[in-house]
């Protein structure tokens, strides 16, 4: 009797990479680290398993119910990280006396959440994080800013609009008309805005903080309809008073002006669901598709760090979803603007000669195309069927010291003295895909 097959399947939110999809997710992976670097962030890893404690002492709300968490064969209460920000306070904590501050970290891992599955929200995907600890200067924190734009921009992400708040002005604002002691509730309810609806929010507020206070709280939101940030902000602190958070998202305005960036909205509905925030927010849109939601999101969380330690350190940072990003740029037809290489394929005439093969393909390759060996002699029909099935431009007939060239898409040959000339060929044609 013959043994079952197991059915080869992964788990609902979960997904394999085939390389036509790894291969652009590399290369905004590459694009968007190489951005990380210019601006002298240094990379970090960190288990994906934690105790339980670490990573639920401060998450709360609505994710705390999507950790994934078991005991483990020893017994201990552990979890799946949620994030890549609180196994970092973790990080900071323990390795303080390592670290020179302000410290300045990026960090690309996957993550877990056992939530809702939807177009470009998965259960595993992969985070790009990038933060700045040991300053609470607002010149930290528009350097975070500046880098999501600059940032999104390497990955080819087109024309974004940050929408920005400041958690402490929302709080302050809620203590003045007497709804302080609601403000975990309104801030989750507000963050929902986008996801329910205005109608449904004011249910919800009108509930929960009651109607006279409920119409205040859509006062300040709605505050965002006023159009230019300088504007917003001067209405704000009509509604508020001025304090230290206006004085901050000023500080922000004016760098902004000064660095001529555009794309920046000051938004007082965006409040992130997180608890450990407290000051400045960001959510990140793409213009061509701003349905598809944030797609890199942060803020300062000055107390975080005290959960693991009596030392209080300030930091300030962001994550770009790299899978919802991707999402969007497939249906919006972009591409990454990340700069991949030439792609060849040296034909095999010879098994045996793989070492010289390998040898010649090397030339190329130092010259900046990737050239890949073909290993089995076959008629260079199917070798050159095999690089268009691989998506591979460029077929190199190597005889003696010259080459022929193949031009897979055009179905033409080139002749070239040697791989000199060779590969000044495929470079001067760049990349031809077929």
């Amino acid at each position: 009797m013959a043994e079952s097959v197991i059915d080869p399947r992964v788990l609902k939110g979960f997904r394999d990479f085939l390389p036509a999809q790894e291969a652009p997710r590399r290369a905004m992976l590459e694009a968007v680290e190489t951005c990380f670097r210019s601006f002298g962030f240094l990379p970090i890893d960190t288990p994906a398993l934690e105790y339980a404690e670490i990573l639920l002492g401060k998450g709360g709300g609505e994710t705390e119910k999507q950790v994934y968490r078991f005991t483990d064969h020893g017994g201990r209460d552990v979890a799946l990280r949620f994030d890549l920000t609180v196994p970092f306070a973790r990080f900071v904590a323990e390795h303080r006396s390592d670290l020179v501050f302000p410290f300045k970290r990026y960090h690309i891992a996957k993550v877990w959440r056992g939530e809702n599955t939807q177009k470009g929200r998965y259960r595993e995907f992969t985070q790009c994080d990038f933060d700045i600890v040991g300053s609470n200067s607002a010149a930290a924190d528009f350097e975070i800013l500046f880098m999501i734009k600059e940032s999104l921009g390497a990955a080819g992400a087109g024309e974004t609009t940050v929408r920005i708040n400041h958690r402490a002005l929302f709080n302050r604002f809620l203590d003045g008309i007497g709804a302080g002691d609601k403000s975990v509730a309104v801030l989750r309810c507000v963050d929902k805005l986008s996801k329910i609806g205005g109608d449904a929010v004011r249910e919800h507020l009108e509930a929960s903080a009651g109607r006279e206070q409920c119409a205040r709280i859509l006062e300040f939101i709605n505050a965002r309809d006023e159009g230019e940030y300088g504007v917003v902000l001067a209405r704000l602190v009509d509604l508020c008073g001025e304090g230290e958070d206006t004085a901050y998202l000023a500080d922000l305005h004016r760098y902004l002006k000064d660095s001529k960036t555009g794309g920046v909205v000051l938004d007082p509905s965006i409040t992130r669901g997180l608890d450990y925030y407290t000051g400045v927010v960001y959510e990140t849109f793409l213009d061509k598709l701003p349905a598809i939601g944030s797609v890199c999101s942060g803020g300062r969380y000055d107390n975080l760090t005290a959960l693991y330690s009596k030392e209080k350190t300030g930091g300030v940072g962001a994550s770009i979803g790299l899978d919802r990003l991707q999402a969007a740029l497939e249906e919006t037809g972009a591409k990454s603007a990340a700069n991949e290489k030439p792609r060849a394929a040296l034909a095999c005439l010879d098994e045996k000669e793989a070492g010289s093969a390998q040898a010649a393909a090397s030339v190329f390759r130092a010259k900046g195309i990737n050239c890949e060996v073909f290993f089995e002699s076959s008629k260079l029909t199917r070798q050159y069927i095999l690089a268009e099935k691989k998506g591979i431009p460029w077929v190199l007939v190597k005889t003696g010291e010259s080459f022929t060239l193949r031009d897979i898409r055009r179905r033409r040959d080139i002749e070239a003295a040697d791989a000199e000339k060779a590969a000044g060929i495929i470079l001067q044609n760049g990349l031809l895909q077929s």
